[in-house]
């Protein structure tokens, strides 16, 4: 056993009262699932059902939220936390078992056996886990998890965002879960610092805001990895994109343009952008840059940096203009960006123009052509005062390919553009399209029905680099496809 136990009784509660609950249990049972008419209430879990997604919770009796809530009081008292972090997971686990039938022998609680699973599954999320999220966590199939306070837990699977019914016991809870997750990866959240991003042991990104600016309780967003690593076959079956264009992208990447992936929040740009970085060769030497780790590169020859919050003095802030400016020190032969967000574009882009061929990042853009305002943008609140003429000019130098991606109404995925940039006009910077996506109606259910188009460009700007690395003719065979391919 770790930790202290208590002399004499545990808790303070009699089993008087313990007994009072127990024999209003079944009655309690009879009614939690009903309105105060005696009827069926309808809860926002139903629309799991409804909508073919899997069940996210169970209903409980406030008789075992009771029960839970003694049992995990008595427990924290008799356990010593750090001491129990150096067990490995099933011994702790068993630890907390072996305490929590001892607390229910001694309170005389009677609690039915699958519900005694659950109490033990649900105690050990508390104490070694991310408490009440740990079962979202660990499945597969949910995307994003968020967090409006303690009383309210949203998932989106498949698409589609529906409650959970799933609860925190207070806001103390919650904070307690959010400094957890922040802690694992050096970082803080507090008063002093009530916004932070961070990252789950998987990779997956974590966003954290707190009271006095989150006025509702501590906000919580998750967007979670998938535990297998998504390629482009995935995105063909999917429907993000055929399979000419996935193979259009794969000689894109292998020939070294220069690439920038722009989409909305949740639209799959880091999902792209991993997708995209496994036609890099195995002997390239690539360095990564990101706000928060979330890059999954295969390569053996890779070295990931991460920006660095102030402290609480306010000091020791590594921005990521400060990574992009020592990683050009490394020699890479490729930089990737996991998002640009300020004056570290204009780095990035006269790194792409410098050498580092094949150059790769993310921007929040709702279309190609707004991407590059949005870059122009960023260079000028840095300080810079380059004339726009100049800014477009090194756009047009160091970019080649700009890539779409949209997430729909009907909450599908989609690559609705591949564009080339071609050169300036004037004062305007001309792309050309080499792949679209045309949303043409809806069926019965509500799903976008559309199809990828080509252009009929045949012989785009980066043919020459295409013909360098032996694939001009892999190329052609790709273009001509995207025009012969059948539409839905």
């Amino acid at each position: 056993m770790f930790g202290k136990r208590e002399k004499g009784p545990i808790g303070s509660e009699n089993r008087e009262n313990f007994k009072l609950r127990q024999e209003k249990a079944q009655q309690g049972k009879e009614i939690e699932d009903c309105g105060s008419d005696g009827t069926n209430q309808f809860s926002l879990l139903d629309q799991s059902s409804e909508l073919g997604l899997p069940n996210i919770s169970k209903n409980r009796s406030s008789y075992y939220y009771d029960i839970k809530a003694t049992v995990f009081g008595t427990l924290i008292e008799m356990i010593d936390i750090t001491n129990l972090s150096q067990y490995d997971g099933e011994s702790a686990k068993k630890e907390i078992a072996d305490l929590m039938d001892e607390i229910i022998s001694i309170k005389d609680i009677v609690i039915p056996f699958e519900e005694k699973e659950d109490l033990l599954e649900d105690l050990a999320n508390d104490i070694l886990g991310y408490g009440p999220l740990q079962p979202l966590i660990a499945r597969d199939d949910i995307a994003d998890i968020m967090v409006n306070g303690p009383d309210k837990v949203f998932i989106e699977v498949n698409g589609k965002t529906i409650e959970t019914g799933i609860s925190f016991r207070n806001n103390e809870q919650l904070l307690s879960v959010c400094q957890r997750i922040v802690n694992q990866v050096g970082r803080r959240v507090d008063e002093a610092s009530p916004i932070c991003d961070a990252r789950l042991l998987d990779g997956s990104r974590v966003n954290v805001i707190i009271p006095p600016l989150a006025l509702d309780g501590a906000t919580l967003t998750i967007r979670k990895f998938k535990k297998d690593k998504l390629t482009l076959d995935h995105l063909v079956r999917f429907g993000a994109i055929t399979e000419a264009g996935s193979q259009l992208l794969q000689i894109i990447g292998r020939v070294r343009c220069n690439i920038l992936i722009s989409g909305g929040t949740g639209s799959g740009k880091t999902t792209l952008l991993n997708c995209l970085t496994r036609y890099i060769d195995k002997d390239e030497r690539i360095v990564t840059c990101e706000d928060t780790a979330e890059l999954q590169l295969q390569q053996p020859h890779v070295v990931r940096l991460e920006t660095r919050p102030p402290n609480i003095e306010g000091e020791g802030e590594i921005t990521m203009r400060d990574l992009v400016k020592n990683c050009l020190r490394m020699r890479p032969e490729r930089i990737i960006l996991g998002e640009v967000r300020g004056p570290e574009v204009l780095d990035l882009l006269q790194a792409m123009n410098t050498g580092h061929d094949g150059s790769m990042g993310t921007i929040h853009a709702n279309n190609p052509r707004e991407s590059f305002g949005r870059m122009e943008a960023m260079i000028a609140m840095g300080g810079f005062t380059l004339p726009s003429q100049m800014v477009r000019e090194i756009i047009t130098s160091s970019l080649d390919v700009i890539v779409q991606t949209q997430r729909l109404r009907d909450g599908s995925r989609r690559i609705t553009n591949i564009c080339e940039v071609v050169g300036m006009e004037g004062n305007v910077i001309i792309t050309q399209d080499l792949i679209k996506y045309d949303v043409i109606g809806q069926d019965e259910s509500g799903k976008l029905i559309g199809h990828h188009v080509g252009s009929g460009i045949s012989r785009p700007r980066f043919w020459n680099r295409a013909a360098q690395y032996g694939e001009e003719k892999n190329l052609a065979e790709v273009l001509e496809s995207v025009e012969k391919q059948p539409r839905i």
